[in-house]
């Protein structure tokens, strides 16, 4: 085995050990709400999640290419390796680090953030700055702004259809209802978080000269990034789960439904049609503030939102940050 197919192993471990934090992590996104609201078992609503990721994996393949080919420019070879394995690194120090505080950062944005701070600093690599804006920091911006809006709207439009309902008789079928929409999210979240390590593990075989198209998705490329995934989510991130569920707003199961369809529609919109790799953490989060706020503005707890959108913003710089420190220990071993 050559160094180089050695080295593109181990971005490819990498990934897929960025994969499982991903899951962890993110597992409040898809499950957050419905536990919260009691209408899933903490157990029953991860393997729900994990199944749904499995699934939208394989759906995932337009946002897998935007990752692979649309945000840097590698030249193929050993130090191109160094370069995305330090930006995988960089992205996994991040998860962790907001884990452990019980941040729901954005997974997807530490990624785009470690690779593109690793290859800034790489002879030969160049940022695509077009695809970062069209693929990234426009869909950072609108995703949340659009999930708070619609969040907003159809909890209004909830509302007002089950004006006269009986409340109990209401909850007991908003539970059942948020089956679905949980399960709605579920895959939301595998056709753009696994797709993400999908467009990296492409990016790896490609530089290193293991494939000669930087699009091309092998078939088992799709069920490993799937069943890491998968695993991550059933491990659960209970931290996040807890801020999302609680700490943001109080929600109640018409509430939960609400922000779970805002959400994977957003997902779905993104993934099948634009192509684009949002955030599902920001989406899921903007559309459980939209949805607090039509009960009163003071429903949502305002200073852990803040903490959160503080958390987005550095998210991108933070990564970037760790994938270059990162870059600079390791780059002699790639050279």
């Amino acid at each position: 085995m050559s160094v180089t197919t050695f080295a593109a192993l181990a971005v490819i471990l990498a990934a897929m050990a960025f994969d499982y934090t991903n899951g962890f992590h993110d597992a409040a996104n898809a499950i957050a709400t419905s536990v919260s609201t009691r209408a899933l078992t903490p157990r029953t609503a991860l393997a729900m999640a994990a199944l749904g990721n499995f699934v939208g994996t394989h759906f995932g393949e337009q946002v897998a290419r935007t990752v692979g080919s649309g945000l840097v420019s590698l030249p193929t070879g050993l130090a191109s390796l160094g370069v995305v394995f330090s930006g995988v690194l960089g992205a996994i120090g991040w998860n962790l680090l907001t884990w452990y505080f019980g941040i729901p950062s954005s997974s997807s944005h530490a990624l785009f953030g470690g690779l593109v701070g690793a290859t800034l600093f790489a002879n030969g690599g160049t940022v695509l700055w077009h695809g970062i804006l069209d693929k990234v920091i426009i869909p950072m911006v609108l995703s949340p702004i659009v999930g708070f809006l619609l969040g907003g709207l159809v909890m209004i439009a909830v509302m007002w259809i089950f004006r006269r309902g009986n409340p109990s008789r209401l909850n007991r079928g908003f539970r059942w209802a948020q089956t679905a929409s949980a399960a709605a999210m579920s895959v939301g979240h595998g056709m753009q978080d696994a797709a993400k390590t999908m467009g990296i593990i492409v990016l790896a075989l490609y530089t290193g000269g293991l494939q000669s198209s930087n699009t091309h998705i092998p078939w088992w490329v799709f069920w490993t990034s799937a069943a890491v995934l998968a695993a991550g989510t059933y491990a659960g991130g209970w931290r996040i789960i807890r801020t999302l569920g609680r700490k943001v707003i109080d929600l109640d199961p018409p509430q939960g439904f609400a922000a779970e369809a805002v959400a994977s529609s957003v997902l779905y919109f993104n993934a099948l049609v634009l192509g684009a790799p949002i955030s599902t953490t920001h989406t899921i989060t903007s559309a459980i503030m939209g949805v607090g706020a039509t009960r009163k503005m003071a429903a949502v707890r305002w200073g852990v939102a803040g903490n959160i959108v503080m958390a987005w913003i550095l998210t991108f710089p933070g990564a970037g940050v760790l994938a270059i420190i990162t870059y600079f220990f390791l780059r002699p071993v790639f050279a």
